[in-house]
């Protein structure tokens, strides 16, 4: 049993509760499956409004990051692929992550080399504030590539 951060002698748990009753706080049971199981005198309230708190300052420090997505076709033309640069990185600015995603119609798919390419350009032009964290890979008719913005320094 722990009085007031001190631990005191093993008792019963009707004197451990009048004890707190006098004090005007809870018994805390800490250790149920001690031998014998520890209990403790503190204010319960105060206790759960002190954890509900951290909690709360913990989840508004912590950034969730998601993942934007940018399509594009092999046979993009440049104005098209300025555009598409331009909202990655409006996305990469914000802290958010790219996926470059192109995707292949009809017997373009046959080229996958192009598309490879254009995935690889935008990288490259990227490169001064984002990092590839995935590189180019197919999945079924569509290639993507993944980006995660560079730290700042």
């Amino acid at each position: 049993m722990l009085i007031n951060g001190r631990q005191q002698q093993e008792m019963s748990t009707a004197d451990a509760q009048k004890i707190a009753d006098d004090q005007g706080q809870d018994l805390v049971l800490v250790q149920a499956n001690g031998n014998p199981p520890v209990a403790k005198i503190m204010d319960w309230g105060k206790a759960k409004f002190e954890a509900q708190k951290r909690q709360k300052e913990q989840r508004k420090n912590q950034k969730t990051v998601q993942v934007k997505e940018v399509r594009m076709s092999p046979n993009i033309d440049s104005g098209d692929f300025e555009t598409r640069k331009k909202a990655a990185i409006k996305f990469l600015e914000k802290g958010n992550k790219v996926k470059l995603n192109l995707r292949f119609r009809g017997r373009m798919i046959t080229h996958q080399d192009i598309g490879r390419e254009v995935l690889e350009q935008m990288a490259q032009e990227l490169d001064d504030i984002a990092k590839v964290e995935q590189r180019a890979k197919m999945d079924g008719r569509q290639m993507f590539l993944v980006l995660a913005p560079k730290k700042a320094k």
